[in-house]
């Protein structure tokens, strides 16, 4: 969950690749996974689908035990609003949901006044006002 996702465990990220455009996004889930390698596109495996995910630059260490790479997902499930405006989170948004225009390699992105559901006011629009996690 993005409350529970600190700067340090992300800070070797180099790029954040989008696989849809999030201009229409208000919000997108992010987790850590646990992956096998520092850059190529993850395999998904929940429901929904997924937006993008980060690339890792070579100074980040694989898990001594798994050899695995911790590297953030975006992802959305059938009832989030982009898919169901009417639905569960007509207003208000997951615990691990962020404003995709707040996210960036190495920084774990805000909730801002749009992804709670509220409209896009000029608070939305600056991401350096944005609402506490």
């Amino acid at each position: 969950m993005s409350a529970l996702i600190d700067e340090d465990e992300i800070d070797n990220e180099v790029g954040l690749v989008w696989l849809e455009d999030i201009g229409s996004l208000d919000y997108v889930r992010q987790s850590l996974d646990r992956l096998p390698n520092r850059q190529s596109k993850p395999r998904y495996h929940r429901d929904g689908r997924m937006v993008g995910y980060a690339l890792l630059g070579p100074g980040a260490k694989p898990s001594r035990s798994s050899g695995t790479f911790r590297r953030r997902v975006f992802w959305l499930l059938p009832h989030d609003r982009d898919s169901d405006p009417q639905g569960l989170y007509a207003t208000g948004a997951p615990a691990e949901a962020v404003d995709p225009r707040t996210l960036a390699p190495g920084g774990k992105g805000c909730k801002t006044e749009r992804s709670e559901g509220g409209p896009p006011s000029a608070t939305a629009r600056e991401p350096e006002e944005t609402l506490p996690l």
